[in-house]
């Protein structure tokens, strides 16, 4: 046997525990110290493929919620102390799993910028684009995560999302301009919609008109349209803010 050959031998042998430990981690039907003793190896591990297996933990809903939350949290801490060096898997995992919210509190953690964030959210949401989706869960999550990016760019990417055909999508990228109180960006987009025909919803009438409320924006251009469409409680002052009724706090 070449030294080669002792090599590649060693590296299957690591591939082998590897894949082992990530299988326990992620089982349902596992004891919980033998999830963690699974975990503990992976993180010691610390290789891009151990991480992601760690990340994988995130989506194993275990049947007592204690311990399903203690597993999450201590996968939570091991992947914020390895810095940096969990982004490509943490980049990795967000691509391919259905729900993101722990990873995303991992981004939020390791990333070393803002840009950096933001375009990991791109790469992420470049398969996820305004149109139909069966489960549109992810794509709401990382709408409200860019809503709480405090990034000059993040207005821009969330304003497409108001034309998705999910309502609960829509809802999200009204939430997120509203948050990210850019009115150059999210002014027009956001009276577009309020004002379509196309837009039955009255939940997503009332989060706007209560956002422009909030944030003193005017309808410029848009009075007469608006007026038709202004849900009950609220009314339009002379200048054009939309404003809540007396008693309808």
């Amino acid at each position: 046997m070449g030294l080669l050959d002792i090599f590649l031998s060693k590296e299957k042998r690591q591939e082998k525990a590897r894949s082992k430990y990530i299988g326990r981690a992620v089982s349902k039907y596992a004891q919980s110290p033998e999830r963690f003793h699974a975990l503990e190896k992976l993180a010691a591990d610390g290789s891009e493929d151990a991480l992601h297996g760690l990340l994988r933990r995130f989506a194993l809903q275990y049947d007592k919620t204690i311990e399903d939350e203690q597993e999450k949290e201590w996968v939570f801490e091991a992947l914020v102390s390895k810095g940096t060096a969990a982004l490509p898997a943490v980049r990795r995992y967000l691509k391919s799993a259905e729900s993101v919210s722990w990873p995303l509190r991992v981004l939020a953690r390791i990333a070393e910028s803002r840009d950096e964030e933001l375009d990991v959210i791109k790469e992420v949401l470049a398969r996820h684009e305004p149109g139909y989706e069966r489960d549109p869960t992810k794509k709401i999550q990382l709408l409200g995560y860019l809503g709480q990016l405090k990034h000059a760019d993040a207005a821009g990417i969330i304003a497409p999302y108001l034309e998705d055909m999910d309502e609960g999508v829509r809802y999200a990228a009204i939430e997120g301009l509203v948050r990210q109180k850019n009115e150059d960006v999210g002014r027009e987009p956001l009276l577009a919609l309020f004002v379509s025909d196309k837009e039955d919803s009255l939940r997503l009438r009332l989060r706007i008109a209560e956002g422009f409320a909030e944030l003193g924006w005017l309808v410029h251009g848009h009075r007469g349209e608006v007026e038709k469409k202004l849900p009950d409680a609220y009314t339009l002052d002379r200048e054009g803010h939309i404003k809540k009724k007396p008693g309808k706090e």
